[in-house]
């Protein structure tokens, strides 16, 4: 399935490209989400007469998430957990929990931008967790997480 980019995807493409995807991913996921459109004769024409409201949406969004990395540099929290006298929590805390947290902290968060490679958080410390705003903009914040007692 061939498409055109109206924003830029993670591993795929800048604005403006002509890619060749799965048709499921196309299908279900780009189309729907307004990342793309079918590269026909009449698409990629429109895409051209109206390439620079798209690049000045790109711009603003991009704009946007520098600003949030701005304010999110240095940020920190500390959440505290049901846990072991060893450290070992009684579950754990996932990105839903670190997004609520730095939400409510003033420093607005979806869940979907908290990347936790290694898994969930398992004991209590001090852990680095990546936050993904945009394709172009990430950051690191650190989350300390303490027993309750």
């Amino acid at each position: 399935m061939e498409l055109v980019l109206l924003q830029k995807v993670k591993n795929l493409g800048a604005l403006g490209d002509k890619v060749k995807v799965k048709p499921g991913y196309g299908r279900n996921y780009l189309v729907p989400q307004g990342k793309a459109v079918p590269a026909t004769e009449k698409n990629v024409a429109e895409f051209e007469k109206r390439r620079a409201e798209y690049e000045a949406k790109a711009n603003s969004i991009l704009g946007a998430a520098e600003t949030r990395k701005a304010s999110l540099e240095g940020a920190a929290i500390t959440l505290k957990a049901n846990a072991s006298p060893e450290g070992k929590l009684f579950g754990s805390v996932g990105p839903r929990d670190i997004a609520e947290a730095f939400s409510a902290a003033g420093h607005p968060l979806e869940k979907s931008e908290v990347i936790m490679g290694e898994g969930p958080i398992r004991h209590t410390g001090e852990f680095e967790v990546h936050v993904h705003l945009h394709a172009d903009v990430h950051t690191t914040v650190k989350v300390t997480v303490t027993s309750e007692e």
